[in-house]
């Protein structure tokens, strides 16, 4: 195998990569110049330098694999991969200790001041009294979100003597006691917690989680810490708090601008700030290093790669006719988590018509990609892992194939069983590979396969959609498209509002009062 770093990799996972592959050290190429020479290599290894567009993987003529050194993939496109055949991977846990011990070290920052008074003393402060800290001893630790690094704090924080109290919907009583920590909801975490830490993805779930109304329930005092992800909590609302003394400081890693400029969170002396330092450690930089080398060599062994982005083993003959249902079914997936939420216990898929004819297997993978993906974050849920994870959360599983295809000559039915209730959602793949979501529960309607939208249920009556229209309008969000699904006259409707942006917040409560409205959820896919 022959393999292109066009990135500065650890040279550690050089070496490892020289050790059974043919490897080029090609840093800082141009587009153009990337583009002239993929042509020639089988594995392409990356950081956040390269960007990986269309246009390069259109030019590979060998590549079988693009390894990322770290987490993010924002800058390759797995979908143009994905249609070449061509594995995407990442190594998401060559960084765990990193994030956490910097998630600790702007803690102990935050309780003792250190950056404040270090400042002060070198302009030649010397206050002893304004600077008093507290201590960790006795308080309660909030920790939102048990993934790898989230754990890897909470671990640690309890040899400080701290109470650990988690929120986290995908951890079970058992595992918390394994872990000695206590399970809560989110608001008592956020109630009773002395120090909070979030760990979560970004998701529309977790989009502005603590926000205005989540501050008014903390403590007076309590201290902040975000190094996960920016847009988790609402920046301005931490600000204010802060500024307001409800907050008693912050410490803040991540963004959701980077760099940061005009961010509210800068500027305030009981906000401690890093520029996203949270897997900036020499040994973190060699783990991913090695863990991207090792899974590239299993490749070049004819093994599998063990975080695979999109899928590992299919041949771009089957890709081709097997791409259109799994894109469906990851966006059927997606559009159900984000409608349920967590906590579910089973899910079901009947395939029908000439798609029951093949081998859907990985269609199902891609189904449970994208029903896990939003929920505990794209990055976290791949082709490898996803069958894995459904089972490790306790969820059963239950495929069926069936004649029946209710007028269209294929059809894929997911559904999710929550506290006994059953919701559901049902694509069909048409002759020219149109992919539509054609139900949604009870409602037959059409749902875009991507974009943002409002999804609502309201009343069988006059002016309603009208209202919830002019609530988007003043609030400057354009409608792209309307769908609505009629059970029968009189009874509750489905509307569909296809938006051009996401809807803040604001707007959301808005149109939940709308009369008439009954719910409003919004969906991104």
């Amino acid at each position: 195998m022959k393999v292109l770093v066009s990135d500065s990799l650890a040279e550690d996972g050089v070496k490892r990569l020289q050790s059974g592959a043919d490897v080029d050290v090609i840093t800082n190429l141009s587009p153009e110049e990337l583009i002239q020479k993929i042509p020639d290599y089988d594995a392409l290894v990356i950081r956040s330098g390269t960007k990986v567009t269309a246009d390069v993987i259109n030019a590979a003529k060998r590549l079988k694999v693009i390894g990322r050194a770290g987490v993010g993939i924002d800058n390759v496109d797995v979908e143009a991969a994905t249609k070449k055949g061509i594995i995407v991977l990442n190594t998401p846990g060559g960084n765990t200790i990193s994030a956490a011990e910097h998630t600790i070290a702007m803690m102990l920052a935050l309780a003792r001041n250190i950056p404040q008074a270090n400042s002060a003393l070198h302009q030649g402060e010397w206050n002893r009294k304004k600077y008093t800290g507290v201590e960790f001893f006795n308080k309660t630790l909030g920790v939102v979100g048990l993934g790898r690094v989230g754990a890897e704090v909470a671990a640690r924080m309890k040899s400080f003597g701290m109470r650990i109290l988690a929120y986290d919907p995908f951890v079970t009583e058992e595992k918390a006691q394994q872990m000695g920590l206590t399970l809560a909801t989110l608001e008592t975490v956020l109630r009773e917690g002395d120090f909070i830490t979030v760990h979560t993805p970004l998701t529309n779930e977790t989009r502005n989680l603590i926000d205005d109304d989540e501050f008014k329930i903390m403590k007076d005092g309590v201290r902040i810490v975000n190094c996960a992800r920016g847009g988790i909590i609402n920046e301005a609302a931490l600000a204010k708090a802060v500024a307001e003394g409800k907050v008693a400081g912050a410490a803040v890693d991540v963004f959701t601008k980077e760099p940061p400029t005009g961010n509210p969170l800068l500027g305030q002396e009981r906000i401690i700030t890093t520029p996203h330092l949270g897997a900036s450690t020499a040994e973190a930089q060699v783990n991913v290093a090695l863990a991207v080398a090792d899974q590239i060599l299993a490749i070049a062994k004819g093994g599998l790669p063990t975080n695979a982005i999109n899928m590992p083993a299919i041949s771009p003959e089957t890709l081709a006719v097997m791409e259109p249902y799994m894109m469906l079914a990851e966006r059927m997936g997606s559009l159900l988590g984000q409608m349920v939420g967590s906590g579910f216990e089973s899910l079901e898929l009947i395939y029908s018509g000439t798609i029951a004819e093949k081998d859907t297997r990985p269609v199902t993978i891609s189904a449970i990609r994208g029903l896990l993906g939003c929920l505990m974050g794209k990055d976290s849920i791949n082709f490898v892992n996803a069958t894995t994870t459904l089972k490790e959360m306790g969820v059963k599983l239950l495929e069926s194939k069936t004649e029946s295809i209710n007028g269209y000559s294929n059809a894929i039915t997911m559904k999710l069983t929550k506290n006994g209730v059953i919701n559901m959602v049902q694509g069909t793949v048409s002759g020219n590979k149109e992919k539509r979501i054609v139900q949604l529960d009870l409602y037959r309607t059409y749902i875009p396969t991507e974009g943002d939208m409002v999804i609502a249920v309201i009343d069988d009556k006059p002016n309603i959609i009208g209202p919830c229209c002019v609530v988007l309008g003043e609030g400057n969000i354009n409608i792209g498209s309307m769908h609505v699904g009629r059970m029968d006259e009189g009874q509750p409707q489905l509307m569909v509002l296809s938006v051009d942006q996401m809807v803040p917040d604001d707007l959301m409560k808005r149109l939940l009062q709308v009369p008439g409205v009954k719910s409003a959820k919004m969906v991104e896919l």
